[in-house]
């Protein structure tokens, strides 16, 4: 949040804040840019640490070297391939999660962009989404790699290495967590060869280099089994997910196993379903109510 797409609004936070109060800074890691704003922002603040951050061992990672012309097939290859449940993909800017975002699409892939111009409405939607199985591939800038915490990612891939091997350690550390396994795959070219060399001293480990076919198949996407729809109402409306879950098995008649992850926010709720039964839920929720009252539903992917 400290960085320079927060800071602006961090510091407009803190303005209006008391001046008699407790300040505390968290991070996976502390850089020398982050240590500048504590001195401001902090008096004489007391540092707890603790050991140096690593790959969890529940984190499977591999190195792929490839050619820069072949950059966008090989990632197409290993989703194709490799098939995860979900995969987010990490990239430098704005402009390449947006060419990759639309590459993918045009190829069948079930995806997602993500990045700091993405406003918030959206990027709940997209999140919701990504985290309920209606998409299967989420490609984002670093802004996914700090504070974000999605259940169950099967696989991070860097489209491209970090310039930093702690942007490297924040990227991977978004699968395996709490215990679960995961995949982390890197993509890099001959030029970039000296990021891997970084990370792996970074890392004190002989870090594993897989060689891509030299020729690679059709692509295979794998498809989303599930929708998402939305109504138009949520805690302010005191709309809660077992109200949605009662309506949806109850008057719309839609079997409970054929409902997935319900997310509830101030004036919108999201629910996923099975996309055989999503234009049924559709049709019976627009023409019925929820609670006793009559709610604008949508789907929107």
């Amino acid at each position: 949040m400290l960085g320079a797409d927060f800071e602006q609004a961090s510091r407009a936070i803190v303005a209006q804040a008391p001046a008699t109060r407790q300040t505390l800074f968290f991070s996976a890691t502390f850089p020398d840019a982050v240590r500048a704003v504590s001195r401001r922002l902090q008096k004489q603040p007391v540092e707890a640490t603790t050991d140096a951050a690593v790959v969890p061992p529940e984190v499977v990672q591999t190195f792929f070297e490839v050619a820069a012309e072949r950059r966008l097939d090989a990632l197409a290859h290993l989703l194709s391939t490799r098939r995860p449940e979900s995969a987010l993909v990490f990239c430098h800017t704005r402009g390449d999660v947006e060419g990759v975002e639309h590459e993918l699409a045009v190829r069948g892939f079930s995806v997602l962009a993500l990045h700091g111009h993405v406003d918030q409405r959206e990027r709940d939607e997209v999140l919701v989404r990504f985290a309920n199985g209606s998409c299967r591939v989420l490609v984002a800038t670093d802004i996914a790699a700090r504070g974000l915490d999605i259940k169950n990612l099967a696989a991070v891939i860097s489209y491209e290495l970090p310039k930093e091997p702690d942007a490297h350690l924040h990227r991977v550390g978004r699968t395996g967590r709490a215990g679960c396994s995961g995949l982390a795959w890197h993509l890099f070219t001959p030029q970039e060869r000296v990021r891997f060399q970084v990370i792996e001293e970074h890392s004190e480990s002989r870090l594993a280099v897989e060689k891509l076919p030299p020729a690679f198949a059709a692509d295979s996407p794998l498809p989303a089994n599930v929708v998402t729809l939305c109504v138009d109402a949520g805690r302010a409306d005191k709309l809660r997910p077992g109200d949605l879950l009662g309506a949806l098995t109850g008057d719309a008649g839609i079997a409970k196993e054929a409902v997935g992850k319900i997310n509830t926010f101030d004036t919108r709720t999201y629910f996923a379903i099975d996309k055989n039964q999503a234009a049924t839920a559709l049709q019976r929720l627009s023409g019925g109510r929820i609670k006793g009252k009559k709610f604008r539903v949508r789907m929107i992917g």
